[in-house]
């Protein structure tokens, strides 16, 4: 990098401009420069009005003070009061960090509103830095690259540049002040449920007619003997050597969450959903919704209380493929009718509900790829184990662990396996595809049971509604992968439940760019844009002064042209660069940070 100044003449005035440029090798070996930073104007001239000048805070003197900046190769004039000369060779870059994806994020908290409702909730006391800042940094931090928060301590905090966002030392990143913060928001839990449906209602006009509603499961590193709800259930991250929690969450179709509840890892899904119904009747009053679930979820007595009159609550559930055979004469008898271009039903009413048979070629046609891919894997492993017969206590092993991978594909290989005792041969090792039960199951794929007391409604938008559950599993998917809130290793009760809490107001932010990507750019996902503003860093250009303190100009560096023109695609623009300020030079010995 160098720097560069040039001179433009403008207004009968000619003016010196400086920029930090670099040199970029170019795949077919062209060179080409960029500009990194502009740094502005400094002042050439003598006439007073003439001179550029900026306000520049002196932290000696702790005030704002509007200075004319000189190099040294000009004379300062005569009668400059507030005049200071600067020597450009000395010129210093000094502490690279990430900004722009910072920034944006700083954004989004501030488009909900955030800031205000947790300055309210949170309010300041003898503490040198504000409890919403503190939340600010872990959100931001969960949302851009999940760590603990000794990892923002230690690593994050000083790669960023929240220091210059949140206006705060590195006090806001103490590690007992992170965790402190965590025992301070789960008491405002509710009021943040309503406060941000009322944000996405304004902002997106959001319908909250629709709800999608499913569980999750996370798991604990450690033996969690202080938190009762750590236990062991059914893991559907694959871990049950783990403790666990289960999170029931409510959603929109468009990703907006409602509420959500944390519970014993042990929670069975179909004891949930009676308590969910009475606490959003009681948070939000009653209203015509339409509860979309998962079969499982909804046990029999619950569905009977969902219609009965005095309540009238809608559903639209899925049902066990089970329970055609229960009414089979029914169904051979009733034709198809097209909804969609791929999907056919047919329609059954019976005791006040609606049951939809469903047929979806597109989706018969992936479940069968899904399962013979996992077929072929099982198949090619056997064959392998068949060509080196191990020992028998190997060879169960090895069957398990192939069983483990293959799933529910297993069930269509019949394995003949050796007695205790016997030994592993080719004869008594044998399989073989069931080819009967395979050709049942493909005859099946593709078909959805959907149960609704929606007498009345259109089977296209039941099947519409029902297949939005997949936003549901997205929400849970950017959770645990993209927002990293597995594993737990928080061992008290109330802050693996704030944890939980700063996971999901990551996802708030998250889903407000996307519903803003999605008018905007729709082909964007918000892990792309964030992607792209990390690009944008901030560095600080340290400038010495001939009276031997130091001249220091913050500066977020140039968007490239691709970044630039997403930021016009989705109307977001950089905010101005932020004020100079003086250190006396006992200060700078060394670089900051």
């Amino acid at each position: 990098m160098f720097l560069r100044s040039t001179n433009r003449r403008k207004d009968g005035k000619d003016h010196r401009y400086f920029s930090i440029v670099e040199n970029r090798r170019l795949p077919g070996g062209k060179t080409v420069q960029r500009t990194v930073l502009y740094l502005g104007e400094i002042n050439d001239q003598q006439q007073a009005a003439w001179r550029k000048t900026l306000d520049v805070f002196d932290e000696a003197e702790q005030r704002y003070t509007a200075m004319s900046l000189f190099p040294d190769d000009r004379e300062l004039p005569n009668d400059a009061l507030e005049s200071v000369q600067v020597r450009l060779s000395g010129l210093e870059l000094r502490r690279p960090r990430v900004f722009g994806s910072c920034w944006l994020a700083c954004e989004l908290w501030q488009q909900l509103a955030l800031d205000e409702f947790w300055q309210h909730r949170l309010p300041e006391g003898r503490e040198a830095v504000s409890w919403e800042k503190v939340l600010r940094l872990l959100v931001v931090n969960r949302l851009l690259d999940p760590g603990s928060e000794f990892h923002v301590h230690r690593q994050w905090y000083v790669g960023s540049a929240m220091d210059q966002l949140l206006q705060t030392s590195f006090a806001v990143a103490d590690k007992d002040r992170l965790y402190r913060c965590l025992d301070r928001v789960l008491e405002h839990k509710q009021e943040l449920f309503v406060f941000l449906k009322q944000k996405w209602a304004d902002l997106f006009a959001a319908d909250f007619e629709v709800l999608l509603y499913d569980l999750t499961s996370t798991y604990f590193e450690g033996e969690m003997e202080q938190n009762p709800k750590a236990r062991r259930g059914y893991s559907r991250d694959g871990r049950p050597d783990c403790l666990q929690l289960v999170i029931a969450l409510v959603v929109t179709p468009d990703g907006f969450p409602l509420a959500y509840e944390v519970m014993n890892g042990n929670t069975a899904d179909c004891t949930t959903l009676r308590a969910f119904l009475n606490k959003i009747e009681t948070t939000y009053g009653k209203a015509r919704r339409v509860w979309v679930m998962d079969r499982g979820i909804p046990s029999e007595a619950v569905l009977e209380e969902m219609r009965a009159p005095e309540r009238q609550t809608f559903y639209l559930v899925g049902t066990p493929k089970g329970r055609i055979s229960q009414h089979e004469k029914k169904w051979l008898d009733l034709p198809w009718h097209k909804v969609r271009d791929s999907v056919e039903v047919k329609l059954y009413e019976h005791e006040g509900e609606l049951y939809v048979l469903a047929k979806s070629s597109g989706r018969q046609a992936k479940e069968i790829a899904m399962r013979r891919k996992r077929l072929v894997r099982l198949l090619r492993k056997l064959r392998a184990i068949r060509r080196r017969l191990p020992h028998r206590d190997q060879l169960l092993l090895r069957i398990g662990a192939a069983k483990k991978e293959a799933g529910r594909a297993f069930g269509f290989v019949k394995i003949r396996l050796p007695e205790k005792g016997e030994e592993v041969t080719r004869a008594t090792f044998t399989f073989h595809t069931d080819k009967a039960k395979l050709k049942a199951a493909e005859q099946r794929d593709g078909h959805y049971l959907l149960r609704s007391n929606l007498v009345d409604e259109d089977p296209a938008v039941l099947w519409t509604r029902y297949v939005q559950l997949t936003q549901i599993e997205s929400v849970f998917r950017s959770l645990k992968s993209e927002l990293g809130i597995r594993p737990i290793y928080h061992q008290l009760e109330h802050r693996a439940d704030a944890h939980v809490l700063i996971a999901f107001l990551a996802y708030c932010l998250q889903v407000t760019l996307k519903n803003r990507l999605m008018i905007h750019a729709p082909g964007l996902t918000p892990a792309a844009v964030f992607e792209k503003l990390a690009t944008i860093q901030m560095v600080e250009v340290w400038i010495p002064m001939l009276d031997g303190r130091w001249l220091v100009l913050p500066r977020h560096t140039q968007p490239e042209p691709d970044v630039q023109a997403l930021l016009d695609q989705i109307r977001i623009t950089l905010p101005s660069q932020p004020p100079p300020r003086i250190k006396n030079s006992q200060l700078d010995a060394a670089p900051a940070g």
